[in-house]
């Protein structure tokens, strides 16, 4: 069973992402599937890797407002 992606559940994180990237989308996707596939690293190294590929895979789809701080899919 697959992980999630913590870091799209605290305010830190979820008040600067839209809805859409928060409850799914990319990140969470990326994150669960590299979760899945790097289980020989170890529980952190796992969960690190998870978190790279995801905002990977997030900065890929949307773009941060530099003024405002909020993401916003890219055109």
């Amino acid at each position: 069973m697959a992980a999630f992606w913590p870091c799209l559940l605290c305010d830190a994180c979820g008040s600067h992402l839209g809805r859409r990237v928060r409850q799914g989308g990319s990140g969470k996707e990326a994150f669960n599937s590299a979760y899945d596939d790097y289980k020989e690293r170890g529980a952190n190294g796992r969960e690190e890797t998870a978190h790279k590929v995801a905002w990977t895979a997030v900065k890929k789809k949307y773009q941060k407002d530099e003024k405002t701080g909020k993401w916003h899919e890219a055109s």
